[in-house]
């Protein structure tokens, strides 16, 4: 059948995938089949790219490898923490938040950000659960799959358009399959431990790493339901 002419029998189906996808924290251990992976990466694969250069490079980490590493960046973030000029070791390769937080993107931020401690009973003095909860992201949260993505560092700043239209099309066909995930920038900082442990050259970037698997339904973290803008907020009618 043609491309063009193609139907889309169940577009509520489409439509949930995409509106009930959300970062999940709490994984249960259920093993994700290879070939389910595989099916996901594959219709993923069909993510626009300018030029069809189809930038990505995916990493997925199970088993004794995903948790070789989170022993690694556990064991770094906490060394981190007590050893605060460690810094200067462990930067992200690319600026994913601004450095200067202007409105409305700053209340944003705080809002999500104190809500979902406020959640898990997480004052703004509890300096210690604050760093056990960011440290669940180098447990993958304990996902059974990690999914580590880089970006060959000679491509352009466009690549990391098409590289979001990519991870987006992996979460909503995970999704589609029954499977949660969360997309995390956190494991950047740590690209130094992270692309050595998993082949990646020194050519390549790390973009950002993902945790996938079947969500914890009895974990109160995964209650947590992000607000969007209305659609008049960010749609400006040009007539």
């Amino acid at each position: 059948m043609s491309q063009v002419s193609a139907p889309i029998p169940d577009t509520a189906s489409v439509d949930a995938a995409i509106e009930n996808r959300f970062s999940a924290r709490a994984f249960l251990p259920t093993p994700v089949p290879r070939q389910l992976l595989e099916n996901i990466l594959r219709v993923a694969s069909r993510a626009p790219s300018g030029t069809n250069a189809q930038p990505w490079k995916v990493y997925v980490l199970q088993n004794a490898k995903k948790d070789e590493l989170v022993q690694k960046v556990c064991e770094a973030h906490d060394a981190r923490r007590e050893h605060p000029e460690l810094d200067t070791r462990y930067r992200a390769d690319y600026d994913y938040y601004p450095r200067h937080w202007v409105e409305p993107y700053l209340g944003r931020r705080r809002q999500n950000g104190w809500s979902l401690y406020g959640l898990l009973g997480i004052g703004k003095q509890d300096k210690d659960k604050m760093h056990a909860q960011h440290q669940r992201n180098f447990r993958f949260f304990d996902a059974p799959v990690g999914l580590i993505f880089t970006l060959d560092r000679v491509m352009g700043q466009g690549s990391l358009v098409d590289y979001g239209m990519f991870l987006q099309s992996v979460m909503v066909a995970a999704r589609a399959r029954g499977l949660h995930t969360c997309p995390q920038a956190a494991w950047n900082n740590f690209a130094s431990i992270v692309l050595p442990h998993v082949g990646a050259t020194a050519e390549e970037m790390l973009v950002c790493g993902m945790s996938l698997g079947y969500a914890d339904e009895s974990a109160p973290v995964n209650s947590f339901f992000t607000p969007r803008e209305p659609t008049e907020g960010f749609t400006h009618w040009v007539e």
